[in-house]
């Protein structure tokens, strides 16, 4: 079985009459250390698909498996449990906390799993070295550029050492040069192995990924896209 994988995947709004399917039957499978665009029209359901192989979503019938375990057939615990181990999100909203200085935001998830504070303050460094920020750690986002509060809400992700990371549109706020700079450092996280399923509406970040699937009215359409500058 694939690293990600659902298996007749539905997710329903409503009831009755009012009722809209936001997933059709999704059978999607991502192998370890791939890197996928999910591209589409909007309303088509790549949010909600992204979301529901983050365990955010419960489908309404279907599976997502996750390394092999149907992460909606655990208890909601352990499912939690899974998603603060392995997956990571980056979304377009950014959502830095404000007072909080770069790194102390990317300090935030080590504080609630428990680390303690010289383990919190070593590790949230050298993440933001990675991702290009060493000398911007003691700025608050109102201090930083569009650019460098996405890194450092990428550096928030990558900060507990996730398998996966879900990102929704991470690029919509970014102006181009800022946005290629971010699917670079996308494209190298899927190169260290990391697996990368991406929302995105921008053919230049689709073109980065390893594969493009098309979602249309909630299903996946039968042949994937070829992206056209796989890294």
């Amino acid at each position: 079985m694939a690293y990600i994988a659902t298996q007749a995947l539905h997710k329903t709004y409503g009831r009755g009459k009012k009722e809209v399917a936001g997933l059709a039957g999704v059978d999607l499978a991502v192998e370890r250390g791939e890197y996928v665009a999910l591209v589409g029209p909007s309303g088509s359901g790549k949010t909600t698909l992204l979301l529901s192989l983050g365990g955010l979503i419960h489908p309404t019938s279907g599976k997502v498996f996750i390394d092999g375990t149907s992460i909606y057939d655990i208890p909601r615990a352990a499912r939690i449990g899974l998603r603060r181990s392995m997956i990571g999100f980056l979304f377009q909203s950014f959502n830095l906390i404000p007072y909080l200085t770069a790194l102390e935001n990317v300090e935030v998830p080590l504080m609630i799993a428990g680390r303690n504070c010289a383990d919190q303050e070593a590790i949230a460094s050298n993440t933001l070295k990675r991702v290009g920020l060493g000398d911007r750690l003691h700025h608050k986002p109102s201090e930083l550029s569009i650019g460098q509060q996405q890194r450092v809400a990428l550096a928030r992700t990558l900060v507990h050492g996730p398998s996966i990371i879900l990102a929704d549109e991470p690029t919509g706020n970014l102006d181009p040069a800022t946005a290629q700079s971010v699917a670079e450092m996308l494209a190298d996280l899927s190169h260290d192995g990391i697996t990368i399923v991406m929302v995105t509406h921008d053919p230049r970040m689709a073109q980065r990924a390893m594969r493009v699937e098309e979602l249309v009215e909630g299903r996946v359409m039968q042949q994937p896209v070829p992206a056209l500058a796989a890294s």
